[in-house]
């Protein structure tokens, strides 16, 4: 069997007007992510990192923003997207662990149902995602409600 890892990485601007999606489901807040598609930074990075883990570039390069057919997408299609994509190479997913950087809305109750929503657009079983917010403690932009960030490390796995 043949491993690798990939490392993801995304933000995006919180800004009065649109949908806050993270991990695949919707919350509600008064500010949402600022972006070409639904701006879902957590599924972002997760798509980032299983795309690097497979050595095919990044999520801009497969879905770019220039693309009318990406605009306002849903970032669940995108993922569903990538895990195909890595499909080609022979990759399936071995397990992610994520963090969501953000002060506000908290996310703790939130982390199952992002769970089994990722679990089910990759179909892997929910104990193969990890997933952890936490705060800048009111530092930096996400610690002034700027923005929302989110980390992602990937194991893909090749017979």
């Amino acid at each position: 069997m043949k491993i690798r890892v990939g490392f993801g990485f995304d933000v995006h601007r919180l800004v009065e007007g649109r949908e806050l999606w993270l991990g695949g489901i919707r919350l509600e807040h008064e500010k949402g992510l600022l972006g070409h598609s639904d701006a879902d930074v957590l599924l972002h990075a997760v798509c980032d990192a299983l795309l690097g883990a497979a050595n095919m570039r990044d999520i801009g390069y497969h879905f770019p923003d220039t693309a009318g057919e990406f605009k306002d997408i849903d970032s669940k299609v995108l993922l569903r997207k990538t895990v195909q994509l890595i499909a080609t190479k022979g990759y399936h997913v071995g397990n992610i662990d994520a963090t969501i950087c953000a002060e506000r809305p908290k996310l703790k109750a939130h982390i199952p149902l992002m769970q089994q929503t990722m679990a089910r657009v990759m179909d892997i079983d929910e104990e193969d995602i990890s997933i952890k917010a936490t705060t800048t403690e009111k530092l930096g932009f996400s610690g002034r409600e700027e923005g929302i960030s989110a980390y992602a490390t990937v194991l893909i796995e090749k017979e």
